[in-house]
């Protein structure tokens, strides 16, 4: 397949949900319009066991790329994934085996076809740096290691916070981006995609590159989706919308978002033209209908149109007409009478009795829809009693 070197479309892709390219927006634009095919990738570590949706933003844009032509690569990240990725973090993250960050990727694939194709004419590739990672020796990792200097790992900023609070910083973390930057030279890649939060790592892989192969490569920083207190939608933020959850429920926590994420998210989730989003904006759309549009959106790709059309009903009917799900999961237990904390946390709405009593206080447990503020209460257990916990979470006795 040869590459489409229409400058508009490459434009497009090249400053869309970007937020830095280098060594230059201008030296990559040029290197696509020659037709040049170019290898690139962005790697996912497997500490989940399910893609999220702020994966969807670099899936979305290695499709991009995709679709003009160019070779693309899933990396899953079963290697570094066992180090963990020390970026952002306060602390040194929880070391994961082999056997784990394996059965955390098996659906990986499945999950990135909804925006990449695997098959076909010019096919994505999914590949794992275990693959050439477990290979290397211990003179291999002192000979990569001779290039970096303590002082570039040290500088950043999750470090020095360490230093600051007298936090310990290990050894294998400063390990990580140089397993990072192997990747590129592993590869032999001409381009990585990452969210923003990732750009040190990423040079590192430029850097590393250049020094053992005389190759450029061109690093691509994405926007990430940020929430209303500044922090990234992520797992270790626990704002995260896994790719893997129901359509409705996909559907009422995008909802939930603040208004202040709405034309960042159509911007980095959806197929949406520049000029549609625009449109929306300029007409001042009602902010929960532009909501509406922008959850319909995200779940018809993460799921299907229709799929996606059904959740907006059953949102509407709950949540506008204060009508009760059409299905509500059903539960038995074998008390007459429990009190309220304890019927919160058997039936899975809360994780502990601290969570239950919150949100009792916080008016947000409803039991056949009358809020229930007094958390000593003891309640009749019988057939067909609802329970409610905050807006979209419901049980029911059988």
């Amino acid at each position: 397949m040869k590459t489409i070197t229409d400058s508009q479309k490459i434009k497009e892709v090249l400053t869309r949900g970007v937020e830095k390219i280098y060594p230059s927006f201008e030296e990559l634009k040029r290197a696509m319009i020659s037709g040049k095919k170019l290898k690139l990738y962005c790697g996912y570590d497997p500490s989940s066991p399910s893609l999220h949706i702020g994966h969807m933003i670099t899936l979305k844009k290695l499709a991009q790329f995709q679709r003009l032509g160019h070779e693309v690569i899933m990396l899953v990240g079963d290697f570094t994934g066992m180090i963990g990725d020390p970026t952002d973090k306060t602390a040194a993250r929880k070391k994961l085996t082999r056997e784990e960050v394996i059965e955390n990727s098996k659906k990986y694939k499945k999950q990135a076809g909804k925006l990449l194709k695997f098959s076909g004419k010019n096919p994505a590739k999914i590949l794992y740096n275990s693959q050439w990672s477990d290979k290397l020796s211990f003179a291999d990792l002192i000979e990569l290691s001779s290039n970096f200097t303590v002082q570039q790992m040290i500088v950043r900023d999750m470090f020095q916070e360490r230093i600051k609070n007298k936090k310990p910083i290990f050894l294998h973390e400063f390990l990580y981006p140089l397993a990072q930057a192997f990747d590129s030279v592993a590869m032999g890649v001409d381009l990585e995609v990452g969210g923003r939060d990732q750009t040190f790592n990423m040079l590192c892989g430029r850097d590393l590159i250049k020094t053992l192969k005389n190759k450029e490569k061109y690093v691509l920083s994405t926007k990430l989706l940020i929430d209303s207190t500044g922090k990234k939608m992520g797992k270790t933020e626990g704002n995260m919308i896994n790719l893997d959850i129901s359509s409705e429920e996909m559907f009422g926590r995008i909802m939930a978002w603040p208004d202040s994420l709405i034309y960042t998210g159509f911007e980095l989730c959806t197929d949406l033209s520049v000029n549609e989003i625009k449109n929306l904006k300029e007409n001042k759309i009602n902010p929960r209908d532009a909501k509406l549009r922008l959850a319909g959106e995200i779940v018809a790709v993460c799921h299907n149109q229709k799929l996606a059309e059904k959740a907006e009903k059953e949102f509407k009917k709950i949540f506008q007409k204060k009508r009760l799900p059409s299905k509500i999961p059903a539960i038995k237990i074998k008390e007459t009478y429990l009190n309220i904390l304890d019927i919160l946390v058997k039936s899975g709405l809360c994780l502990s009795k601290a969570e239950a009593k919150r949100l009792i206080l916080q008016k947000g447990i409803r039991i056949n829809g009358e809020i229930k503020d007094n958390w000593r209460e003891r309640i009749k257990i019988k057939k067909g009693l609802v329970v409610q916990a905050g807006k979209r979470r419901f049980v029911k006795f059988a």
